[in-house]
């Protein structure tokens, strides 16, 4: 027998059982109460056994009905997380697109986005929140653009581009440990870097066809760049750093670059995270959309 069916009948008995009535299940569904029935009669047909006890007073589940009962459910609260996400689609949003940014990154990056975004898409307007926020905290803005990523399942991401990052050191600090000439020199400093596995970070620095593996205890280990710049600046050893952030202290001679010609890899990767239910609202995906294309070369320009 065919099961093209089969789901909208689950579907159907599990709104039965919730509202406990045909004719209740009916009103719900928008068809008669006939329908509804017929539904469930040919969803024991198809399965050779009854699912439903039926009395005058009131509707219980068989045991055969209390088996395929939760798999019943989770197809009906689906197909009304569809009609949701559809309806989300298409209804008008309304309100300001709510965005917050890291404010090391916000500050520096939506400086020059905000403006072209809101050049390119007037019909949508924007509130942007540069204050800090909680880790894996993607509530209570549309969009977030932070680095790294959570395990929230609740929580979609998009990778949005990650900036170049250097090494570099105070000429004071150079002065009392020496300044490193080979990435294996790394091993005997203190090194300021992004979180890594515990206290260990792995680098793997290129200079043309040379490689070179290196892992290094860190001395501070944090998530935050600010933080990293600010423990570099005051001399406590040699930041693993995204390179903008450092632009005005190489130039002023307060840092002093290591490792010239050597390239690390990308740190601190930039996402987008929104939760999951906004993907549907075309004005997230207009500005995760814009950011994608254009973060990087926003980075390269600052």
């Amino acid at each position: 027998m065919s099961l093209f069916w089969l789901p909208a009948q689950l579907a159907t008995l599990s709104k039965v059982v919730e509202l406990n009535g045909f004719s209740a299940a009916a009103r719900a569904l928008g068809v008669p109460k006939a329908a509804v029935s017929r539904a469930v009669a040919d969803l024991e047909s198809t399965l050779g056994v009854r699912v439903l006890n039926r009395t005058t007073r009131r509707l219980s589940l068989t045991e055969a009905g209390q088996l395929i009962y939760p798999h019943a459910r989770r197809l009906a609260e689906e197909a009304d997380a569809a009609r949701t996400q559809i309806g989300r689609w298409f209804a008008p949003p309304t309100g300001p697109l709510r965005v917050h940014a890291d404010p090391t990154y916000g500050r520096i990056l939506l400086a020059p986005l905000v403006p072209r975004f809101m050049e390119s898409f007037p019909d949508i307007p924007l509130e942007v929140n540069l204050q800090p926020q909680a880790p894996g905290d993607g509530r209570g803005s549309d969009v977030a653009i932070r680095t790294g990523t959570g395990d929230d399942p609740t929580l979609a991401q998009q990778l949005l581009g990650a900036p170049p990052a250097i090494l570099c050191a105070t000429p004071a600090y150079l002065q009392r440990r020496g300044t490193p000439q080979r990435p294996e020199d790394l091993r005997a400093h203190d090194l300021l870097t992004p979180e890594g596995e515990g206290r260990e970070f792995h680098m793997t620095l290129s200079h043309g066809a040379k490689r070179a593996e290196v892992r290094v205890t860190s001395r501070l280990a944090v998530n935050d760049p600010t933080v990293l710049h600010a423990a570099t600046a005051a001399g406590l050893g040699i930041g693993v750093l995204p390179e903008f952030l450092c632009r005005q202290g190489l130039a002023t001679g307060r840092l002093k670059l290591l490792l010239p010609g050597w390239q690390l890899p990308q740190i601190m990767p930039l996402y987008a995270v929104y939760p999951a239910t906004q993907g549907a609202d075309p004005r997230v995906q207009c500005f995760v959309d814009f950011l994608a294309a254009n973060v990087v070369p926003a980075l390269a320009q600052i």
